[in-house]
């Protein structure tokens, strides 16, 4: 007797989530990890492209050697689209969801070209075993990148399917509809779903480059604003984060951490923790654990335990800025002609601006868990980066790479922040050492204390005017933060930028929009303060520079909506900024008012226009914007990781000053649709004006230069 086989058994991000939510674990034991038939072995062995389904028996009667292989190779359209015999499809992609919304935009960008409602696809996203190698999810690459690759998987399921149809019903392929999962014969009514004509095809044919995309123009599914996909499950609190889960058995783990940056372990007493019913004290090295069977009972072991520390010398925040300069390993290097410029010029100005670190303060902080099956590793975290974090256990544990997978539910917010697998690792350790699954969430002061931050830097900007109110020169040094958005996107006739690495106190690493957002502040603050030495208004002076006509449309878009030359009230200022990066566009306006007897300023407006080609979404891309914009505000005014000697001084959100529902301005957006052009990511681009078109509307206000992230930190201006 045989029976249907279901390779894709279940619709991912819901309550019937086998790999997310472990009510369902025991199934999803019995179904996957004591089978010996993998999704790449299934593929492989039976060359189904497009099938879901196949007859047990024969799966059963090969060889078990012929099923231990790759997945699909990534030019086929089985790596990325299935179809399953009850119409579902299947979408696999190595991308991750952690708030930005790419399940729905990229099940959009698949619907749209396969002719389907959204929610007739399923989306397995950041899963090392089922989906295609993927880099991470960062640097706004997902729609600009990812997007195009669906599309044109489905573009070339879609036109399979029509042959299917087309040799079914001996016509012509061009004269068939598709309409919701169906193929219909033109003239007889005969109807085909696309589950039955993907049965028992043999798909592991590669990508058709060539299939027809459907134009932005002709767009019916991409481009609306379709619901967030499962929304519905997080406004209930029916999604199972990692820090949820609950496996079979499962203990959970603390870790004793030292209290500063480049402390050594001494000694440690673990006997008093030992003594606690249920504790067990893992230690290999320096690296000292304890699992519970709460979380309670973890943190009071993890209390009672004895250790001493000998710390070392650390530069403190009183001397970041100079240690970053005089650390730097590399010199400047400047053209001669660059320098003559800058001598020659009718105006000319130096600046000095400096960037502290600061945290990225997820939602969710680092949570993982994990389970040993013999030499067979599984974790559970939250990551940008599922297929690194299958590296960096690779190279912590020794394990060939396909004896690790690792699973990413949809996560509470990265920013950057959540490129590394830290607390997936400390699980595998412990659950290895106590042989039982273990799961390790951080605290909110280890995230702000262990995790890293956005790079400090020091930023140096030199330039002149010609007699003409031109840009003639502009020389510009930035130390330790980084080259993302380094080079000034406005006319200038002599330039020179450069990224100057430097050694860091602190473990620095990605973060929205990486550098963008301080070498965006230091050029838009630098130009407006060049602009009222030449007693120019600082809009027309940037119109005057600006020979990118999508440029100049956000800036004049922000500036008509703002209503730039009405008249301020008492105590205001005006600011303006614009800029360009991860392809998108941004011009941002900020009204400001500053109370002259007390200093106390308060962020009254901001407009910001932002493009990226081709909206997909247009109601969650305003979010996305909004979203920029109030993670801007933080660092623009407030937020700054303190530290001495190595340690983190303000580690609780009680001490880390993030921006509140009170310092929220009235924000209002303006989204250009460029049809004409392909879609670019949006989740970083939009923050980089927030701080220099208010720092420029203070100065329009007060006539000062705050040339330091966070300009306000005490929310007043500084004496």
């Amino acid at each position: 007797m045989t029976r249907k086989f279901n390779a894709i058994p279940m619709k991912p991000i819901n309550n019937d989530n086998p790999y997310t939510f472990p009510e369902q674990y025991e199934l999803y034991e019995q179904r996957f990890l004591a089978a010996p038939i993998t999704r790449r072995a299934f593929f492989k062995r039976m060359g189904m492209g497009m099938a879901s389904f196949v007859v047990l028996g024969d799966v059963l009667a090969s060889h078990a050697a012929d099923w231990l292989a790759a997945k699909p190779d990534e030019d086929t359209i089985a790596a990325w689209i299935h179809v399953g015999e009850d119409n579902r499809i299947t979408v696999y992609t190595g991308k991750v969801e952690v708030g930005q919304n790419i399940r729905t935009s990229l099940a959009q960008a698949v619907a749209e070209e396969l002719f389907v409602p959204v929610d007739s696809l399923s989306l397995i996203m950041g899963d090392t075993e089922l989906t295609p190698y993927d880099r991470g999810t960062f640097g706004s690459l997902t729609t600009p990148q990812m997007a195009p690759v669906l599309r044109r998987a489905a573009a070339s399921l879609r036109e399979m399917l029509k042959e299917a149809a087309a040799s079914e019903w001996s016509i012509s392929k061009n004269s068939l509809q598709l309409d919701k999962g169906m193929v219909s014969h033109p003239s007889n009514g005969k109807r085909l779903s696309y589950g039955d004509l993907a049965k028992g095809k043999e798909l592991l044919k590669p990508i058709d480059k060539n299939a027809p995309l459907v134009p932005a123009t002709a767009w019916k599914i991409a481009g609306t604003s379709v619901p967030k996909v499962e929304g519905i499950q997080f406004i209930t609190g029916k999604h199972r984060y990692v820090s949820d889960m609950v496996l079979p058995g499962m203990q959970y783990g603390k870790i004793l951490r030292a209290p500063a940056n480049g402390a050594r372990l001494l000694s440690v007493n673990t006997e008093r923790a030992e003594a606690l019913s249920g504790v067990r004290v893992v230690r290999e090295g320096d690296f000292v654990g304890v699992t519970a069977p709460s979380t309670q009972s973890a943190s009071l072991a993890l209390a009672l335990i004895e250790a001493s520390w000998q710390n070392s010398p650390q530069v403190s925040r009183s001397a970041l800025f100079e240690h970053l300069t005089t650390s730097a390993r590399a010199g400047k290097g400047v053209g001669a002609t660059v320098s003559s410029a800058i001598s020659n010029g009718a105006i000319q100005r130096s600046e000095r601006f400096l960037i502290d670190y600061i945290a990225h303060v997820p939602l969710e902080p680092r949570s993982g868990v994990a389970e040993w099956k013999g030499d067979k590793l599984h974790v559970w975290t939250g990551t940008q980066r599922p297929f690194g974090v299958q590296e960096e256990l690779q190279r912590a544990f020794g394990l060939p790479k396909e004896n690790i997978r690792v699973f990413m539910p949809d996560t509470g917010s990265g920013y950057g922040g959540k490129h590394t697998g830290e607390a997936g690792i400390e699980a595998a350790r412990l659950a290895r050492a106590i042989g039982r699954p273990v799961k390790v969430t951080w605290t909110r002061e280890e995230e702000f204390k262990w995790a890293y931050v956005r790079p400090a830097g020091v930023i140096e900007v030199n330039s002149a005017l010609d007699s003409n109110g031109k840009l003639s020169a502009w020389e510009f040094y930035n130390y330790n933060s980084g080259g993302a958005g380094i080079e000034i996107p406005y006319d200038v006739g002599e330039k020179h930028h450069q990224f100057i690495p430097s050694d860091t106190p602190l473990r620095q690493g990605s973060y929205r929009a990486l550098a963008a957002t301080a070498n965006i502040f230091a050029i838009e603050s630098h130009l407006n303060d060049l602009a009222a030495e030449a007693s120019i208004d600082p809009v027309t002076f940037r119109l005057a520079h600006i020979s990118d006509d999508r440029l100049k449309a956000v800036l004049q878009a922000s500036v008509e909506k703002f209503g730039w030359d009405r008249s301020k009230p008492a105590q205001a200022g005006f600011g303006v900024a614009c800029g360009t990066v991860k392809g998108g566009y941004v011009g941002t306006c900020a009204e400001v008012e500053v109370d002259s007897g007390t200093g106390l300023v308060k962020v009254k407006r901001l407009v910001v226009s932002f493009e990226c080609g081709a909206i997909v979404n247009p109601r969650h891309l305003e979010s996305q914007v909004v979203g920029c914009v109030l993670q801007g505000l933080g660092g623009a005014l407030f937020e700054a990781v303190d530290f001495k000697d190595g340690e983190v001084l303000n580690p609780f959100l009680s001490s880390y000053r993030v921006p509140q529902f009170s310092d929220v301005p009235s924000i209002e957006v303006v989204l250009l649709n460029r049809v004409d052009l392909s879609p670019a990511g949006a989740g970083e681009a939009p923050i980089v004006c927030v701080a220099p078109a208010i720092r420029n509307a203070i100065f329009d206000a007060t006539g000062k230069r705050l040339n330091r992230l966070p300009m306000i930190p005490g929310g007043r201006l500084p004496v």
